[in-house]
């Protein structure tokens, strides 16, 4: 796995990844948990990291070159309350975000638009995973 902190590799343990994957991270940067992601999900699978700050997405893009070019990752400019699948792309199988104020509580109304979005980002059965469990919990769409 790639060298993260204790509490990141835990996090990413504790998602249920599998090959072939399409992963929605919310607010991934710099993009370590995101590269991590990419091992368990190799060869064919796939994660969208959205982060709304700009310096966070051109972080990602350098740090996840070589995942980039693999087609394993990409990334795109958009905050979680904003975020719509681009025409044609498929859904995901599960979203998480750790320590995004919009999924954690810290901003309610935003929290509200985000999970509607989360929630038609993601195919029927799919789950948002954040932080505050042990190491993750569940967290309702509705």
């Amino acid at each position: 796995m790639s060298t993260l902190s204790p509490r990141l590799a835990e996090i990413v343990a504790a998602l249920p990844l599998e090959p072939g994957l399409r992963v929605l991270e919310i607010g991934g940067a710099p993009g370590a948990a995101a590269r991590a992601v990419c091992e368990r999900i190799a060869p064919n699978g796939h994660i969208l990291v959205i982060d709304r700050s700009a310096k966070g997405v051109e972080l990602i893009e350098r740090n996840a070159r070589s995942e980039m070019s693999a087609g394993l990752l990409s990334v795109r400019h958009v905050a979680a309350e904003d975020f719509a699948l681009a025409v044609g792309e498929e859904r995901f199988d599960l979203a998480f975000g750790i320590r995004v104020g919009a999924l954690d509580g810290r901003h309610p109304r935003a929290g509200i638009a985000a999970r509607a979005r989360i929630r038609a980002a993601l195919r029927p059965g799919g789950h948002l995973y954040v932080d505050g469990g042990s190491p993750l919990r569940l967290s309702a769409l509705d």
